[in-house]
């Protein structure tokens, strides 16, 4: 099985506060790994982490080591790094200009060269499951999509610009159902293709998406294993109680 990312005792603090605890996790390359445990368990640093995002936050210390195909992102030019892994975040973050302009954003900030833009915009469109609902309009505001098309909107961006990985930081949780499912079904389908990392607090969303499963609990990984696996017979009591419901 290829590795994606790599991390390697990695540990995060924010100003003298130790969020993230000596922690050693290899994630699965072309498959959905979800993060799952109690809130301030340090699931999100850990996943900003991955693309250096925490690092910008003021007293933020990182140290040990994350690879990505071998390479330490840690070394890496932090705006090239971006490029190739992408973040969709809890909140639907669209910029005011059109659909299109949108799923183009990032080829042309980055001033990547496409053959053509119309194919790059129904493509990416398409793997966010969200074409059929926007192709009439790609010329409107983007404002004026509903929250969960502004979401899978934000994924086609995302997806536009061919990243290696995609981060996301619970990106159903200001969803309605109708919205999650169609949300989770454009993440199934990059299965192969994109290496997904995913944070959610739902989870039967992770039983019903995720390869792969790491639990974590006060900065530290616990448990990490295939979902089905660590769902149906976790080995650690922390994630059997967390699994039944006894902390939150």
């Amino acid at each position: 099985m290829s590795k994606a990312i790599e991390i390697r005792r990695l540990n995060v603090s924010y100003n003298g506060h130790h969020v993230v605890k000596d922690v050693v996790l290899s994630i699965p390359a072309g498959k959905v790994t979800a993060l799952i445990g109690p809130s301030g368990c340090g699931k999100t640093t850990l996943l900003r982490s991955i693309n250096r995002l925490s690092e910008l936050i003021q007293g933020c210390r990182v140290q040990g080591d994350i690879y990505m195909h071998g390479q330490n992102i840690l070394q890496m030019d932090a705006m090239l790094l971006r490029r190739r892994i992408g973040m969709v975040f809890q909140k639907p973050n669209p910029f005011p200009i059109s659909i299109r302009e949108n799923v183009l954003y990032g080829i042309k900030a980055n001033k990547q060269i496409k053959k053509n833009h119309d194919l790059v915009v129904k493509s990416s469109l398409e793997k966010a499951a969200v074409w059929d609902e926007v192709a009439g309009r790609l010329k409107d505001n983007a404002y004026s999509l509903s929250l969960g098309q502004q979401q899978r909107l934000c994924i086609a961006r995302c997806l536009a610009i061919s990243p290696d990985v995609i981060l996301m930081d619970e990106p159903a949780s200001a969803l309605d159902p109708a919205s999650t499912n169609k949300l989770e079904s454009s993440i199934v389908a990059m299965k192969g293709e994109y290496t997904v990392i995913i944070v959610t607090h739902n989870m039967q969303q992770a039983f019903r998406i995720a390869d792969y499963t790491a639990f974590f609990y006060l900065g530290e990984l616990i448990e990490f294993g295939e979902t089905s696996d660590l769902f149906n017979n976790p080995m650690k009591q922390e994630t059997k109680d967390y699994i039944s419901g006894k902390y939150g």
